[in-house]
């Protein structure tokens, strides 16, 4: 592993374990990979934790190893810019479960030395934070300056605060959930039965063939993109222009541009991601309900949290609406937590939090700086 923490390079560390895991398995030992950019301070109290989202990964502002792109935030995070890696130590681990370098089903299980596949034990939102904690700790940093969150790394990063209420000075919490809905669900369950019902699948034993379900993975990325957008969006990008061609072909080819675009999010994706990573990662979230181990009261998960939060949403976003954000909100003020809250206007849906947006920069940038006394 490199000592080297200027730069976004990649490092992965395996930690002895055990991890108890809510399903009361334990996961030993525990791979992570994470990335790291800026320099960690003397006393340990500028890093920052960026909590990635269900398909994102460690790559927050490096290059993709495998796509060669630049990375998913690199709008935010860097020198100058509002989570300011000349300011900040800055953190992302790859959560447990997924597929570029931490434990799960893709990595070896030490008891038959070949890949876990679904022998891999099903996970939680709250595992994948404890994992973090275990990394957290092998790097000597006990208390985070903020830590960072956007969707599924809202969930983690909210999660955060709830299990170790003394290690996170302050919380960004973005288009996000306290509990995953019904619809959520059953969205992610239209995924998993595209991936399962995909021959090459083979119950999930398709490492040693290196023929993955492509095609099933490839429908599940691409019912789950719709949600990621809004009517107005693919309005305004797409609309029902024709993709090509001047007339309608009368048959099954991609005859509209909105087609074609959900076609290649589906081909691109699976170049990048592993489909049983897909089934145990959106089990993680479906499972997830923040509220459940804390008597169904939500504010009880931050009775006493002296940790400052923002949230911000966004008023397309369908898929974690504002309503959401607002639940959390009502449950810190309950709890007497500090607490700030904004909607943002934005026409790209649940996707705007990835997407360049000068006002939510503008948010992230003050409430650190605010957190600095600056």
């Amino acid at each position: 592993m490199t000592d080297d923490t200027r730069f976004g390079l990649n490092k992965t560390v395996q930690l002895p374990g055990p991890l108890p895991l809510d399903s009361g398995a334990e996961l030993t030992p525990v791979d992570i990979a994470y990335e790291t950019y800026g320099e960690l301070n003397a006393d340990a109290s500028n890093a920052i934790l960026i909590c990635h989202a269900l398909t994102m990964d460690q790559f927050v502002a490096s290059t993709h190893p495998v796509t060669g792109k630049g990375g998913w935030w690199t709008d935010m995070v860097g020198s100058g810019r509002p989570i300011d890696t000349d300011r900040y130590f800055v953190i992302c681990a790859n959560v447990i479960g997924s597929c570029l370098g931490s434990s799960g089903p893709a990595t070896i299980n030490p008891a038959t030395g070949r890949p876990w596949a679904m022998d891999f034990p099903v996970l939680t939102i709250a595992d994948m934070v404890r994992a973090q904690a275990m990394l957290l700790d092998h790097l000597g940093i006990k208390q985070l300056h903020t830590i960072i969150g956007g969707s599924m790394g809202g969930m983690v990063a909210v999660s955060w605060t709830a299990i170790y209420p003394d290690r996170a000075k302050s919380a960004i919490i973005i288009a996000s959930t306290a509990r995953h809905s019904a619809q959520n669900i059953a969205f992610h369950e239209v995924g998993r039965q595209a991936i399962m019902a995909d021959p090459r699948w083979r119950g999930g034993n398709y490492y040693a063939e290196e023929d993955p379900p492509a095609s099933g993975l490839a429908v599940a990325r691409m019912a789950a993109h719709i949600t990621y957008l809004s009517e107005e969006g693919l309005t305004e990008k797409f609309g029902r222009r024709l993709q090509d061609r001047d007339a309608k072909t009368f048959g099954f080819d991609a005859d509209f541009q909105v087609e074609s675009y959900l076609r290649h999010q589906g081909i691109s994706f699976v170049d990048r991601f592993d489909a049983n990573s897909y089934l145990y990662i959106t089990r993680a979230m479906d499972y997830f309900d923040l509220a459940e181990a804390h008597d169904g009261v939500l504010a009880n998960a931050f009775k006493g949290s002296k940790t400052r939060f923002c949230l911000v949403s966004f008023d397309t976003d369908w898929l974690y609406p504002t309503s959401e954000s607002r639940t959390m909100v009502h449950a810190l003020n309950a709890a007497g937590a500090e607490a700030s809250f904004v909607e943002l206007s934005s026409p790209f849906g649940h996707d705007s939090f990835l997407l360049e947006n000068a006002e939510m920069a503008r948010i992230i940038d003050g409430f650190l700086k605010a957190g600095d006394g600056s």
